[in-house]
């Protein structure tokens, strides 16, 4: 438990990438469960305004759900269901 808070204040400031290699943020802060003791989501900001722009207004971040981390290093790598984002009319066209 001792090294707890020197490494979830650690991921503050870490790139995030999909596992693809594509730029997803930069973590600002982190969702915490106390009750748990857990770490449950990143907050990322300086979002890659290509994946992001349909979705969110400048200036704004996300919540990735921490679920979806792959691996903590010098960067982290998430699923890469976040590149899904850009792709919502894609879909939706080849439904109809």
């Amino acid at each position: 438990m001792d090294g707890t808070p020197q490494e979830i204040t650690s991921l503050v400031g870490r790139e995030v990438y999909s596992n693809n290699g594509v730029f997803v943020g930069e973590v600002e802060d982190v969702r915490l469960n106390l009750d748990q003791e857990a770490v449950t989501g990143l907050a990322v900001g300086e979002l890659n305004a290509e994946l992001f722009s349909e979705t969110v207004s400048p200036g704004e971040g996300v919540i990735i759900p921490y679920r979806w981390v792959r691996a903590v290093g010098d960067v982290i790598l998430i699923n890469d269901v976040i590149e899904r984002l850009k792709q919502p009319e894609d879909v939706e066209e080849a439904v109809v």
